[in-house]
């Protein structure tokens, strides 16, 4: 109702994030997805076990593909730029981080992606009679995310 005193407490909106490439600090995405980790499961019985099952153990973690898209413009070849740096046994890593803010711009929750280079760069879609804007995409893979909270 109208006047109660409400919980303090509220789940933080995704919107207002910001990420940082290396030295290049608060680019401006429309969207990061895929900070995810999983655990691979290892299933094992051994020949003298009386249960007719298998156990299951951990295995090696595999990391998710982190998607980010951004708007294209004019001069700026940031995603192609990085891209480009990747030759045979030549690979420009660098830490990547997103951000989660809160109302007033600190980090409230921080994922960072270790040794990260990007595997995919894709362009915009075009359009002679659509109204968007040009939208570009990459996709960077790494060797580890961390989770920290402020």
């Amino acid at each position: 109702m109208a006047g109660e005193a409400q919980d303090n407490v509220w789940p933080l909106p995704k919107f207002y994030f910001s990420v940082d490439w290396g030295d290049q600090q608060n680019l401006a995405f429309q969207e990061v997805s895929g900070l995810e980790s999983e655990t691979q499961e290892i299933e094992y019985r051994h020949g003298n076990n009386p249960q007719f099952s298998t156990i299951k153990m951990p295995g090696i973690v595999k990391n998710g593909t982190v998607t980010m898209k951004k708007g294209i413009f004019v001069k700026d070849n940031k995603f192609w730029d990085w891209y480009s740096q990747i030759k045979m046994n030549t690979i420009k890593r660098v830490p990547v981080t997103v951000k989660l803010l809160d109302e007033q711009g600190n980090p409230t929750m921080t994922w960072t992606l270790a040794n990260a280079w990007p595997k995919k760069v894709t362009g915009t879609d075009l359009k002679s009679d659509g109204n968007e804007v040009a939208i570009e995409t990459i996709e960077i893979v790494h060797e580890g995310i961390t989770i920290a909270n402020s």
